[in-house]
């Protein structure tokens, strides 16, 4: 049977383009899928609450159509987040990355290793699942009763797993996870990111509207974003009630705009080496912020 609704991406918000991408392309083994430059803020915060040049790299293990991926956003002006305690893990399959990459040890068969960024992944020393070698995301929650409540009884997602500790749900188990573990409290800091779906557009009002009846916080209200020469997107921005976002997108739209440039990491290098932010800045006696 047809899934209808997928998981798209993940969202990090990056200071460091160059290092960055060297960590995730060279040592994590992830290629560009596109690259696009935008010139002022985006209208659904998906570069966060800043209205400047930024760009967005996606960059994962295969095309979007198939694979959950990273979704890469880069403010001109800023140099670098803060990061909370919400982001617990990226998850990575793959054993011949086990092998190679040093890292914390942090379970049975499980490495940590961080981001120049800070951001945390988790190699796991087996196979990959239908979902590909980037299976799914661990998320913190401090009320796992009303996480399930949100993401299974509004957003739709079914659990495949759950104990008095964590949950685990998804659209599908061909596809990647999300894992949400009790802690007590929350800091999102400036580095927080946003999880992606794809729904059937006809499917937007309806899931905008049974989130609002329910009293939960709509960050987005359905909108059309452009983007030149590609395709449009309609979105709704979500809250839960740990205040992570979501995104639903509208599947038809995003499969036209989400199709794998063949430029793109050609793209992304012209970008880095037309960067001049951090020596523009230099020449004002200033340097570029941290968020």
């Amino acid at each position: 049977m047809m899934v209808s609704r997928r998981a798209l991406h993940w969202v990090l918000k990056i200071g460091n383009r160059p290092d960055t991408l060297s960590f995730l392309h060279t040592t994590l083994g992830m290629e560009v899928q596109r690259h696009e430059e935008f010139r002022e803020g985006c209208e659904a915060a998906c570069n966060g609450p800043y209205d400047s040049l930024w760009s967005k790299t996606m960059i994962g293990y295969g095309d979007e159509d198939q694979h959950f991926v990273l979704e890469l956003t880069y403010n001109y002006g800023v140099d670098g987040y803060r990061m909370g305690n919400d982001l617990l893990g990226l998850h990575l399959h793959c054993p011949e990355l086990f092998v190679r990459v040093e890292g914390e040890q942090v379970g049975e068969g499980e490495k940590k290793i961080n981001s120049p960024g800070g951001y945390p992944f988790i190699v796991r020393d087996s196979a990959p699942p239908a979902a590909g070698k980037l299976a799914g995301v661990s998320l913190a929650s401090t009320d796992l009763e009303k996480t399930v409540e949100f993401w299974s009884g509004i957003l739709g997602l079914s659990v495949f797993h759950l104990s008095s500790t964590e949950v685990t749900l998804g659209f599908d188990k061909s596809q990647a996870f999300v894992r949400f573990v009790k802690t007590a409290s929350i800091d999102h800091g400036t580095a927080y990111g946003r999880l992606a779906f794809s729904v059937p557009e006809e499917d937007l009002p309806g899931a905008q509207s049974a989130a609002e009846e329910a009293g939960y916080t709509i960050l987005t209200p359905l909108i059309i974003l452009k983007t030149e020469g590609k395709a449009d997107v309609s979105v709704v921005i979500f809250a839960d009630p740990d205040g992570y976002e979501i995104c639903f997108v509208g599947d038809t739209g995003f499969r036209d705009l989400s199709q794998v440039d063949p430029k793109g990491d050609e793209l992304l290098q012209a970008a880095m080496e037309k960067d001049k932010s951090t020596e523009w800045f230099a020449k004002k006696g200033r340097k570029k912020g941290s968020a």
